[in-house]
This record gives C-alpha cells, structure tokens and sequence, in this order.
C-alpha cells in the first residue's frame, strides 16, 4: 500500500527539525525543516481566517522559491487541492485558469503579478497573496477594504496563530497528513499541442511517484539539490521538490532564470548528488564542452582501445561530474529522447545516467531505471505500480503505448470528452505515444502518434528519428521535420556559435551538404526533400520541446 508522501514528509521533519530544508539560491531566504513546519501551519491558519475548507481550490503561480514549495505542502497538508500554473502562460491565459479552476485564493509571484493585476480576476477568488514575503496583493469586493494594509493583515493573522499555537511548535505538534484518494493537484500544462487541460491527480498518484524516487535512486537525510525545473510541471514538482525533500534532502532554489553561468556556478557551490534536467541541456554542455575534445583525431583514434581508452573515459567522466559539483551520484533526463550520440558517450564513460519516460497525466512517472540498469534508447521499464502494454501492434511491435496503475491521472478538470478520449473503454491511458516492449519490458518511443507521417506505400514515418540524425550534422542546433504536400522538409535553426559570423549563403552551403549526408543515413521513403534555416529558435513549452503545432 502506498505511503502518503507527507507522512514521510512528518518524519523527516521530526528528526531534521533544525537542518536546513530550503534555500532561495544567492539570496538569505532559508528554512530549516522546523521552520518550515511552522510556516506551513501558519498558512493552515491563514487558509481559516479566509474561509478556506478543506476540498476548496488554491492556486500557485511564480518563478521557483521556497515559498512556492512551503505554500504547496501547505495546500496538501490541509486537504487543498493545489491548482499549479506555469508562470510562463500569458496573464490573460493565467485569469482563464483561475476561472476555470474555481481557485479561491492564489500565491503569485512578482513576474506574474505585474501583468496578472492588470487582467479581470474571476469572482470567485477572494484574495492573492504574494509569493515573496505572504503579503496581501488583491482582496475581492465582498472581503472589503479594511485589512489590505499590509501591517493590520499581518498582525491579525499572527494573532490568530498565537490563539491557536499559544506555545508555539514544537517536532511533537507536526503530524502532516491527507486522504489519499482525494483530489490533491489540477496541474495545468501546454504540453506540445495547443490549449491546456487541467490534469486531476490524487494524493495516492503523486505519493506512488515520490516512493518510486526513494527506491531508484535513494538519498541520504542532508545531502544537497538545486531546483532548476518549473515546480508547476510535474517532472521538476516530484523529482526536485518532493521526493528529495521527503527524503530529507536540502533543496536549492534557482529564483531567477537558470543561464548557464548562473546554473554551472549554482552546482559548483551547492555540490548536489542528483541533476535532473532535459536532455537539451546536457546536450549544449556536450557540444560547448566534450564535442571539441572528442572530435580530436587522437581521441577518436583512442577511444575504443584498452587501457589508454579507459584513461580518456575516466578523464572525461571527471571533468563532467565536476562541472556538476563533483558529488553527483545520478544524472536523470525526461521529457524528450536525447541526441543518441551524446546518449552513447554518457554511457561509454559509465556517468551515471538514466532517462525516465512520463507524461503529465500520471504524475509523471510512467518509465524508468536506477543508472546502472538503463538501457540506451529506452525510458527505462514500467515503474512501480504501473502497468504498460502496447496497442495493436504492427509487424515491428510497434503501436500505441497504453497505461494504466496508481499514477494514473483522474481525469480532466471539467472536461468529460477530454477524459472519455483519453481513455480506453476498459480503462487504460492512451499516451499518444508510438512505441514497443523489448522482452525485459524496457520502453522504446518511436514518436508521437499524431506526428507519424503515412509515406507513400504505406510506411510508418517518424520524424523524430530524422531529426535525431539531422541534429548530429554540422551547424544544426535543433530541427523539426514537417510534411507539405507529400514530401518531408526539415526546419532548422542553426547552432549560433557556429554560425555567428556566417553568411546566410554560408550557412545554406552547410545544410545542403547536411541533406545529402541527411538522406544516406535514412531509408528511401522517409527522404528528406529540402532543408529550411529558421531565422528565430523554435518556440517551446515550459519543459523545452518544441511546440510542433506552430509549424507547417
């Protein structure tokens, strides 16, 4: 039977009450585990005085920071259901989520509120509050004017806790649970496919989600993490806030956007035993930093020969972990394949890494592997309580993945055909992925059902797999293969510190060596008939895949 992940939670803070828990990056703002109790029951108190029960709706919207996270464990540990949106929607996009999510209340960061205040707030919202030091920002009509005054609002709510804790708190007064067949969390997400939908997951869900992270890759009470994912998006919620933290590891938060110096300096000072991360990411540092190193003819010449090529390995496993802090014990990837050549150096140099297989609906996990089982190519094997099978399958094995097990989602928020469709009359998630089961279970993708291209004598087409190969030829930052009236034509932007002092005509020149090189490593039906250079960067979702819907 699944644990709640805050009864974890509860232990971890009985026994750590005074080690640190929370940490806003470069700033002075920290929580110990204490500390965070008692501001989490501080907000219980809050949550009352504002007539907030238990099942009400409560949203949270802002750059990532401790606040954020004290402010969700808040929501949890008092039965809320935690209504998460990615600061990155417009403000207008923003409003019509608080609408449709029924939010009663909202915690907003400073980005998002100074263009969210200027949009009509729905009715129903009786109050926002500030992200940054719990101030009132916006009170509605019926709650009046007279406690807006930051000073009298802040005095009655300490009041209000000093009746309620006239002792204050001590490690024995915490006892942080909820049902866990409630609705916990409606996570609203772009995804790569146009209007958001409000995702409904239990407490069991995000729960079977944190236990699976403390079996794969288990932690011990103290060590050291830096937050750089959007905790609104499931993969940064679960896999940088509440699995480690229920573990009773100290999370750092990056509270501005994570450039790479600022995210490079940001591991070097915190040292953390685990990097999550998209595969974007590793792969710039593998193309600014490895793949000139690699590329030298002595390298190359080496790399494969006994002892000497073990010597290369290790120097370049080193050099890596360090740029990761240097006490990096796992390396895990989500939300989009990698480049399979960066893929395979990782694994010739045995750094410790996994790719995992997930999606919103499920909280995320669907796939996955400790480092030392993973497999190249794949998302791992279904993880725990979690069942995967493959819907009619062509000749390669090949058809929709279909799921089903403790993760999965509820349903959409208000969205009955949303969820009749998404589900299988016999209860089972279709992903919307196209993939096939090996005999050990791992997972392979092989695209998304509704970017798969039907060539012309009937075969399946996957553009990813083209891109994946047109991505490793010279000056190609990222691509995207789109089909216009029968033929296949790759869009690419070029990798600019290449191409920085380029001519267009140079650059052209490149890819038209690139598509012929391109159409020698594909098979005949799938050639590519043209290569277009984009002029911006592809536009992308909050986790970094290209938002394919955009392009035609």
């Amino acid at each position: 039977m699944t644990k709640h992940f805050l009864q974890y939670l509860t232990n971890i803070i009985q026994h750590q009450w005074n080690d640190a828990a929370l940490t806003d990056y470069g700033e002075k703002h920290e929580y110990t585990f204490g500390e965070m109790a008692t501001e989490m029951l501080r907000l219980h108190v809050l949550f009352e005085q504002l007539g907030i029960r238990p099942g009400d709706k409560i949203a949270l919207a802002g750059r990532n920071c401790a606040n954020w996270a004290v402010a969700y464990l808040a929501i949890a540990s008092y039965e809320g259901v935690c209504v998460s949106i990615l600061q990155d929607f417009t403000a207008e996009d923003i409003s019509h989520l608080l609408e449709h999510s029924d939010s009663e209340l909202l915690f907003v960061g400073p980005y998002v509120w100074n263009e969210l205040q200027h949009q009509q707030l729905p009715e129903k919202l009786k109050a926002a509050f500030s992200l940054t030091d719990w101030r009132p920002l916006y009170w509605s009509k019926d709650k009046g004017q007279e406690t807006t005054d930051n000073g009298q609002w802040t005095a009655k709510w300490d009041k209000a806790f000093r009746t309620k804790f006239p002792r204050g708190i001590e490690p024995e007064d915490v006892s942080f649970g909820a049902d866990p067949d409630i609705l916990s969390l409606i996570n609203y997400t772009s995804g790569s496919t146009g209007s958001p939908k409000g995702v409904m997951l239990t407490g069991r869900s995000i729960s079977n989600n944190v236990e699976i992270g403390m079996k794969m890759l288990p932690v011990e009470p103290g060590q050291r993490l830096v937050s750089m994912l959007p905790l609104a998006h499931m993969f940064g919620q679960v896999c940088e806030l509440l699995y480690p933290l229920s573990s009773g590891t100290h999370i750092y938060f990056l509270t501005k956007s994570p450039t790479p110096s600022i995210l490079l300096k940001a591991l070097k000072d915190v040292q953390p035993y685990l990097v999550v991360t998209v595969p974007l990411v590793i792969e710039k540092i593998y193309k600014k930093n490895l793949d000139p190193t690699l590329s030298k003819w002595a390298i190359r010449t080496f790399w494969h020969v006994p002892v000497i090529g073990d010597i290369l390995k290790s120097r370049v496993k080193s050099g890596l972990r360090n740029a990761f802090g240097g006490k990096l014990r796992y390396f895990i990837c989500g939300g989009a394949a990698m480049n399979p050549i960066v893929e395979k150096c990782l694994m010739d140099i045995h750094f410790p890494l996994s790719i995992g297989y997930g999606m919103t609906e499920c909280g995320p996990l669907i796939g996955g592997n400790p480092p030392k089982y993973f497999k190249a190519r794949t998302g791992g094997v279904p993880v725990m309580n979690m069942e995967v099978k493959i819907d009619e399958p062509n000749e390669a094995g090949i058809g929709e993945i279909l799921v089903r097990g403790e993760n999965v989602m509820k349903g959409y928020y208000k969205n009955p055909e949303a969820t009749q469709a998404a589900f299988t009359e016999d209860g089972w998630l279709r992903t919307g992925d196209l993939g096939r089961l090996d005999k050990h279970k791992n997972i392979y993708i092989k695209g998304r059902c509704k970017t798969m291209f039907l060539g012309a004598s009937g075969q399946n087409i996957y553009p990813e797999e083209i891109e994946d190969k047109l991505n490793n030829q010279e000056a190609v930052g990222e691509s995207l293969i789109v089909e216009r009236e029968g033929k296949l034509v790759a869009l690419v932007f070029p990798d600019e510190t290449l191409t920085k002092r380029m001519t267009l005509e140079e650059v052209q020149q490149i890819m038209k060596a690139n598509l012929e090189k391109l159409n020698h490593l594909i098979p005949s039906y799938s050639k590519v008939s043209n290569i277009e250079v984009q002029e911006k960067p592809f536009e992308k979702t909050p986790k970094k895949s290209i938002k394919r819907f955009l392009y035609k």
